[in-house]
């Protein structure tokens, strides 16, 4: 067991940093302003390099894996972006990039992952829906038989980025539930034009996440190719559960990121705020020791993300890996990012000092993309061998 990154890994590192430096934390604060799609910062990574780095190097990409992508993310991140950017990540190297590169035909692969590699494509998906949530095995948007392609008639909610996407892999049933064997059973996934007669969308005015607009989704009577199929028809559950378990690495090390940079801004305005005296806040214990229990938190967090990460390389189950940091990674982050809030004291509230963003965007991911609370169903039934409760 080797815990030193490679020479390699410190490349990606210099670079992702590089990159993320570039832009840094005033970029961020107006993009979150004015509620715009960072397209500037996607076009750097890309032409960084980094946006292909898992995916096979004759479709442009660079052939490296999941450790590598954590790594890069997670640096992006804590330069200023903070957890949003893992978003992006999430919509092209993975709804994409590990759907059409896993599952995807050969001619979907010719002719979109170097686009995607490139920045000049851009995805997102379409699962949750309004009546469903979390029990997406309940969803009823649906692709009915038309000559040899389909027919999709449902909608979606909370879909992110869809107005800068090219393409949405959605994820409908193509068989009844109440005709299916089992309900893991009669869903497929289809890689699919945004820009569609029948498909429209809305968008949802939220709190937070704002360089990323989410919409609701509707598609009436959307015509779909027999060519845009990912996978196997009926049998696409199993492809969505490991494109989801991808995610999971992906939202954690954005966290991370965030965590990192919000010790970061309260240790720099710690070490600056003098009060009753000389000397700086930073000298208190009271503002110490939080920040240094957070600290211990996410180097935790980043073994057990680094751990799912290279179980996925070497092609092993991580699902419960994944899941577990995902978990602990949302909560130490909320966490930290409310204490150097609370270390700035008012002044965390303003703008200008960055945090008030961090906090708002950090706190999507307590629910999303996939509930703690689902997360503990999970790891109770797989890992501790107890009964299903829901």
């Amino acid at each position: 067991m080797d815990f030193a990154l490679s020479e390699e890994h410190r490349l990606l590192t210099e670079t992702a940093r590089r990159v993320g430096e570039t832009y840094g934390l005033d970029y961020w604060r107006q993009k979150d302003e004015a509620k715009a799609y960072p397209e500037e910062f996607w076009r750097a990574i890309c032409e960084a390099g980094l946006a292909g780095a898992m995916l096979p190097e004759e479709y442009g990409g660079s052939g490296l894996g999941m450790v590598e992508t954590a790594i890069i993310i997670e640096e992006l991140c804590a330069a200023g972006a903070g957890a949003t950017l893992a978003q992006i990540f999430m919509l092209n190297p993975i709804f994409g990039g590990v759907a059409i590169s896993k599952y995807g035909s050969d001619e979907m692969k010719r002719a979109w992952l170097p686009k995607l590699c490139s920045g000049e494509m851009t995805f997102s998906m379409g699962l949750t829906e309004p009546d469903a949530g979390s029990n997406s095995l309940e969803m009823r948007s649906f692709a009915k038989r038309d000559g040899n392609g389909w027919r999709l008639d449902g909608r979606k909610i909370w879909i992110t980025g869809l107005p800068q996407a090219d393409k949405i892999l959605v994820v409908a049933r193509t068989i009844p539930l109440e005709n299916t064997p089992k309900r893991s059973h009669g869903i497929s996934l289809f890689m699919i034009d945004v820009d569609r007669e029948g498909l429209s969308h809305s968008a949802i005015d939220k709190l937070g996440t704002n360089t990323l607009p989410s919409s609701s989704v509707f598609f009436d009577s959307v015509r779909i190719e027999p060519e845009e199929l990912i996978g196997r028809e009926n049998e696409g559950w199993s492809a969505l559960l490991d494109v989801l378990n991808t995610e999971r690495i992906v939202t954690t090390s954005g966290l991370l990121g965030a965590g990192r940079l919000a010790i970061r801004l309260a240790v720099d305005y710690a070490l600056d705020r003098k009060v009753f005296g000389s000397r700086n806040i930073g000298s208190y214990q009271g503002l110490q020791f939080p920040l240094a229990q957070h600290w211990a938190e996410l180097e935790c967090v980043r073994m057990m993300n680094f751990k799912a990460a290279w179980l996925f390389d070497c092609g092993q189950p991580f699902g419960s890996e994944s899941n577990a940091a995902k978990l602990i990674a949302s909560q130490a982050a909320s966490n930290v990012i409310e204490q150097a809030m609370q270390v700035m004291g008012g002044m965390g509230y303003a703008k200008e000092m960055h945090v008030e963003r961090l906090w708002r965007d950090a706190r999507l991911f307590r629910f999303a993309p996939v509930s703690e609370e689902m997360i503990l169903n999970y790891i109770a039934i797989a890992e501790l061998g107890l009964p299903k409760g829901y």
